[in-house]
C-alpha cells in the first residue's frame, strides 16, 4: 500500500530540519514527532522481528480490524482439510491526530462535484464528505504492534500480531486450533488492553464443503456510477449509498437457498472500509470485505483505484480466496462496468471446478455503456465458460429460477453422504460441550456438558453435516 504522507516537506526544509535536529540538543516536539515517524518507517521494513516495534497507544492511535472468514486449510494432493482453524487478521493502524486542512479539503471536493448552491452549504452533506474523507488523510503509523483475544474458550485465545509495516497495516495468518465450531458461526475478537472503547471484528467460520458468493460492489449492489470521475466522487463521499433496486432481496434469497460464506470484493480503496461496511451491513448479508491496496494520492489516485487494472486485482484476490475454500462451489456475481466479466471468465480457465456460475448486471442507468454492454462483448469473454454456467441479467427479478438450479447443484453427491451420517447419528448417547461464548446465535449462560438421546435425525441442508 502507498504510504501516506501529511505535511510534506519540502527537500530544503528536509535538510534545514536534518541539519536542526543534529545540531540542536533540545529538539523540539515537532521535530521530535517527525524524526520518530523516520524511526518507525525505516524500521518497518525490518519485518516481524522488527527490534524497535512498539505496541499500539489507544491514546495516540486508531486502529481498525476488518472483518475476516475462518477456514480449514486443505492439501489438495490428498483433498483433506485439516482440522484447525485458520484466518487471515488485517489491522489498520493510523496515528490520532488528522490533518488540519480538512474544511478547505471538503470544500475542494464539494466545488469539483458542483455541490453549489444550497446543496454545497448544507451541513449534512458537509459533514459526510468529511467524515468518509478522513480515513485518506489520516497518517499511518508503522512498527506497531497489537494483541488479539479470541473468545473461544475461557480464558479467551491471546495472538500477538505485528508489527505493522511501513503502510500501517498487519496481514496476519492466526491458528485459532482445533476448536468446536459449527458451520456459520461467529465469534468477536477484540483488541487486549486498548482502551475503554472496545475494537472489535467478526469473524465467520467457514467449513470446508458448500457455497461460497463472490460479488462485486460498486454498480453491482451500489450505485457508483465507476465509469464517471465525478460520479465516483459524488456517490462515494457525498451521497446516502443507494442499494440497487431488487439485489438486497436477491441476495437474502441466495444465502436463504445455498448458505453461502460471503466476500464482497471491491476495486474501492481500503480507506473507504468503514463507508462501505456500514452499508453493507445495513443492506446485505454479513461477508468478508476485500478492497483494494491503494491509497490517498489525490482526486486523480482515487479514480484509478476504480478503474486501473482490476481484472489483475481481482484475479490475484480470488486466487487468495481459492486458497483457503478450494472445496466450495463458487457463485461469481459482478456487472459490465469494468472487467467483472473477464475477471471471472479467466478464474473459470483456470478452475472449472471450483467456478459453478457467473452473474453479470448489465447496466444501463451509467453512460456510455453501449459498447460494454453489446451482446459480442460478453460472448467474447466467456467463449470457453459454458452456456449453462454464465447469465445476463437488467433485473434482478429475472435470477431466482437461476439460484432454485444452483441448489440442486451437488444435491446428489451430499445425499448419500448426509443419509450415512444421519444413520450413524440415530440411536447413540453422546456428551456434547457447550461453548457459547460470544458465539452467534446468542448467548446461552455459560459452559457446559447435557447428554443428549438422538430418535430422529432431519437433515433439511445435507451440505452442512
Amino acid at each position: 500500500m502507498p504510504h501516506h504522507k501529511s505535511d510534506e516537506l519540502s527537500v530544503a526544509d528536509a535538510r534545514k530540519e536534518v541539519h536542526e535536529v543534529s545540531t540542536c540538543t533540545s529538539p523540539t516536539p515537532t521535530q521530535e514527532k517527525r524524526g520518530s515517524a523516520l524511526i518507525n518507517f525505516f524500521s518497518s521494513f525490518l519485518g516481524p522481528k522488527n527490534p524497535l516495534a512498539h505496541p499500539a497507544d489507544p491514546r495516540q492511535h486508531t486502529v481498525w480490524l476488518l472483518d475476516n472468514t475462518a477456514y480449514q486449510p486443505v492439501n489438495e494432493e490428498t483433498d483433506e482439510n485439516q482440522l484447525c482453524w485458520h484466518a487471515e487478521v488485517i489491522a489498520c493502524i493510523f496515528e490520532t491526530e488528522g490533518r488540519k486542512d480538512m474544511g478547505n479539503l471538503v470544500a475542494a471536493i464539494a466545488d469539483h462535484i458542483g455541490l453549489d448552491g444550497e446543496m454545497g452549504s448544507d451541513d449534512e452533506v458537509r459533514r459526510r464528505i468529511a467524515e468518509r474523507i478522513q480515513p485518506f488523510l489520516n497518517q499511518v503509523s508503522p512498527a506497531r504492534t497489537v494483541t488479539l483475544q479470541i473468545p473461544l474458550s475461557r480464558p479467551a485465545q491471546s495472538h500477538g500480531l505485528g508489527p505493522s509495516d511501513r503502510d500501517g497495516i498487519i496481514s496476519q495468518t492466526v491458528d485459532m486450533g482445533e476448536v468446536e465450531v459449527y458451520d456459520g458461526a461467529v465469534v468477536r475478537p477484540r483488541l487486549q488492553n486498548f482502551g475503554d472503547e472496545a475494537v472489535s471484528m467478526s469473524t465467520t467460520f467457514a467449513g470446508p464443503e458448500g457455497w461460497l458468493v463472490i460479488s462485486d460492489i460498486d454498480d453491482t449492489i451500489k450505485h457508483t456510477m465507476t465509469l464517471e470521475p465525478t460520479g465516483i466522487l459524488r456517490t462515494t463521499f457525498a451521497d446516502i449509498p443507494e442499494p440497487i433496486a431488487g439485489m438486497s432481496e436477491l441476495y437474502k434469497y441466495v444465502h436463504s437457498e445455498l448458505f453461502p460464506a460471503w466476500f464482497y470484493l471491491s476495486a474501492s480503496p481500503y480507506n473507504l472500509y468503514p463507508f462501505l461496511h456500514d452499508f453493507l451491513d445495513e443492506h446485505y448479508c454479513p461477508g468478508t470485505l476485500v478492497l483494494r491496496d491503494y491509497s490517498w494520492m489525490g482526486i486523480a489516485g482515487l479514480i484509478k483505484s476504480f478503474t486501473e487494472k482490476t481484472e489483475e486485482y481481482k484475479v490475484d484476490r480470488m486466487e487468495k480466496i481459492r486458497g483457503w475454500f478450494p472445496r466450495r462451489r463458487v457463485l461469481c456475481i459482478g456487472d459490465s462496468t469494468q472487467k467483472d466479466p473477464e475477471a471471472y471468465a479467466e478464474m473459470y480457465s483456470r478452475y472449472p471446478e471450483w467456478i459453478h456460475a457467473i452473474i453479470i448486471r448489465k447496466v444501463k442507468d451509467v453512460a456510455h455503456m453501449e459498447e460494454k454492454n453489446e451482446p459480442e462483448r460478453f460472448e467474447k469473454a466467456f467463449q470457453y465458460v459454458p452456456s449453462h454456467i454464465w447469465t445476463v441479467f437488467e433485473d434482478p427479478e429475472e435470477l431466482y429460477n437461476f439460484v432454485d438450479g444452483l441448489g440442486h447443484i451437488g444435491s446428489r453427491r451430499y445425499g448419500r453422504q448426509a443419509n450415512t451420517k444421519a444413520s450413524r447419528l440415530r440411536d447413540k448417547r453422546y456428551t456434547v460441550t457447550i461453548n457459547p461464548l460470544d458465539y452467534s446465535p446468542p448467548y446461552l449462560g455459560g459452559v457446559g456438558q447435557v447428554m443428549i438421546y438422538i430418535t430422529q435425525v432431519e437433515c433439511p441442508c445435507p451440505a452442512q453435516l
